[in-house]
C-alpha cells in the first residue's frame, strides 16, 4: 500500500530555513538567468571583422539563450509555487520532492521518480 502524505506533512520535510535558503538560491538564479540573457542580447551579432561570427558560434549563442530562458522560466516558476504555498510537491504524483533533490536543483516540478519517467519518454 502507497503513504501518501497529506499537505502538513509535506511542509514538514522542508524547514523555515530550508524554504528561505532555496528562495534566496532561486532569486540569484534568476537574477544570473537575466543577467546572462541580458548579455547575450547585448553581443554584437557579427564579430570585429567581416564574417568573424561564424554560424556555428550563432547557433551556440541562440542555443544558451533558449537554454538560458527556459531555466528563467523554470526558476520564476518555482517561486511562484512558493508564493502560492505548493511548493516542494510533485507535478504528477503529488507527493513530495525530496528535500535533499529541492537542494540540489530547487527549480524541481518533479520528485526523482516522476522525473525519470518523463525523461525515458514514459
Amino acid at each position: 500500500m502507497v503513504n501518501h502524505q497529506t499537505v502538513g506533512d509535506r511542509a514538514a520535510h522542508l524547514s523555515p530555513e530550508d524554504l528561505a535558503a532555496l528562495q534566496e538560491n532561486l532569486h540569484e538564479q534568476r537574477l544570473f538567468r537575466r543577467e546572462q540573457l541580458r548579455q547575450i542580447a547585448a553581443a554584437p551579432r557579427a564579430g570585429t571583422s567581416p564574417g568573424h561570427r561564424s554560424a556555428a558560434q550563432t547557433e551556440v549563442q541562440v542555443k544558451l539563450a533558449a537554454s538560458a530562458r527556459m531555466v528563467l522560466h523554470d526558476v520564476e516558476a518555482a517561486l511562484r509555487r512558493i508564493e502560492e504555498g505548493c511548493y516542494g510537491t510533485c507535478h504528477l504524483c503529488r507527493r513530495p520532492v525530496d528535500r535533499e533533490r529541492l537542494l540540489i536543483v530547487p527549480q524541481a516540478r518533479y520528485c526523482a521518480r516522476c522525473q525519470q519517467v518523463r525523461e525515458a519518454g514514459g
